[in-house]
């Protein structure tokens, strides 16, 4: 009796869990069919909602995007370029210049200027801090290129990093601090979120006893259109933990970084 009892309880759940997986497989199913047909950006947009997350200009969402998908979203956005010129009254198929154009802006802005939207952080390798270091370090100037979120114009500028760390600080390879800056920066944003960002990574990742960070750029939006002030740049600063603190600190960063 026990073991027929057994069997049947065996049974059931064997049938419950294959129901569930049916169960999953047709909802998987139908939001196959359901994203059928419809432009990809509008399918990845979906995923990230259902999440009920952020994707503004300067949000990175490589999470909700899939292999292969950059591909066809490079097509997605070719197809909108080319849209948008012949809205400008641009005749692609007789001006050997533009022919093609949609489809290099397009690999532009996904693969390159806004990349840092769509692709993984890159990977920090952290090392202990054997030495137990504990004297300023300064990383720059930093080549940085990025874009304005108000009228998608270049922002091109410098960027130096400076790192106070603790014994217990990690410390990560020379070659990161640019990898981390390309990859914050390359995003539609403003100046001054971008500069809070990279601190805020850089802050968590290595836990020092203080960070800081400079940015000096030129702006197009200003220097192309609207003013254009060719001469105008925007200088900011972030300062955490001891840079914040400690003035003279602060002053030995900003003296030594003046002098490069």
């Amino acid at each position: 009796m026990t073991a027929k009892k057994t069997s049947t309880q065996t049974a059931l759940k064997t049938s419950v869990k294959n129901a569930i997986a049916s169960k999953s497989s047709a909802k998987k199913s139908a939001n196959h069919q359901e994203d059928a047909g419809l432009p990809l950006s509008v399918v990845i947009r979906r995923r990230i909602e259902a999440q009920k997350v952020r994707f503004h200009a300067n949000d990175n969402i490589a999470a909700f995007i899939k292999p292969g998908e950059l591909e066809g979203l490079v097509e997605e956005v070719s197809e909108k370029i080319q849209a948008v010129l012949e809205s400008l009254v641009i005749d692609t198929e007789n001006d050997h210049n533009t022919r093609n154009t949609s489809r290099r802006v397009a690999k532009m802005y996904v693969q390159e200027v806004f990349n840092g939207r769509y692709v993984d952080q890159p990977t920090l390798t952290k090392f202990p801090n054997v030495s137990r270091l504990n004297e300023l370090m300064i990383i720059g100037p930093i080549t940085v290129r990025s874009a304005c979120s108000h009228h998608l114009c270049p922002i091109m500028g410098r960027i130096w990093i400076g790192v106070l760390p603790s014994k217990d600080s990690a410390l990560i390879g020379l070659s990161k601090y640019s990898r981390l800056t390309e990859w914050v920066m390359c995003r539609p944003q403003i100046q001054e979120e971008a500069v809070v960002e990279l601190a805020d990574m850089l802050e968590r990742k290595m836990k020092p006893v203080g960070v800081a960070v400079v940015m000096d750029a030129d702006h197009f939006c200003m220097q192309w259109r609207g003013v254009k002030d060719r001469d105008s740049k925007m200088i900011n600063s972030v300062m955490r933990g001891a840079f914040l603190k400690d003035s003279n600190l602060r002053r030995e960063f900003l003296a030594l970084i003046d002098r490069k």
